[in-house]
């Protein structure tokens, strides 16, 4: 059975895994799918990070939109599926950095992800999706 608008932003506001999926820029390739941490606030826009040089910053570049699934399977199976256009690519700043790795880590475990992310992960960028098309189920009344 299909979400309502209120509980479908309330769900994808919850700090699930995402998977995002965006084409590739290569001929040829299936879309590149990968799981990611995300953030959103219901009516706002989903936003990502994700390496200034990376595969994934090329794909969105060129692609210009992509998808992002979050989903659980307990206490019932359900998920919420956005796709719609990027509509900011900027340099992450720190706040950013701390409010994602804060959504998804213990606060004991952000200062040392952030220390080891400025040495590991290069120079960020957040990338912001406005969702346009929305599909969403909870399996749990089946």
């Amino acid at each position: 059975m299909p979400l309502s608008e209120a509980e479908r932003q309330s769900f994808l506001a919850e700090p699930h895994i995402g998977a995002l999926a965006v084409a590739r820029p290569d001929a040829g390739r299936a879309p590149l799918a990968v799981p990611i941490w995300y953030g959103y606030e219901p009516g706002g826009d989903l936003w990502i990070t994700t390496g200034r040089d990376s595969a994934k910053a090329e794909a969105l570049a060129r692609a210009g939109r992509f998808s992002l699934l979050a989903d659980r399977v307990s206490p019932t199976v359900r998920y919420v599926s956005v796709e719609g256009p990027v509509v900011s690519s900027e340099p992450t700043t720190e706040e950013e950095k701390r409010d994602i790795a804060s959504r998804y880590l213990p606060p004991e475990a952000v200062g040392p992800f952030l220390e080891m992310a400025a040495r590991e992960h290069g120079d960020q960028l957040t990338i912001r999706m406005r969702p346009e098309h929305w599909l969403s189920a909870d399996l749990g009344g089946l």
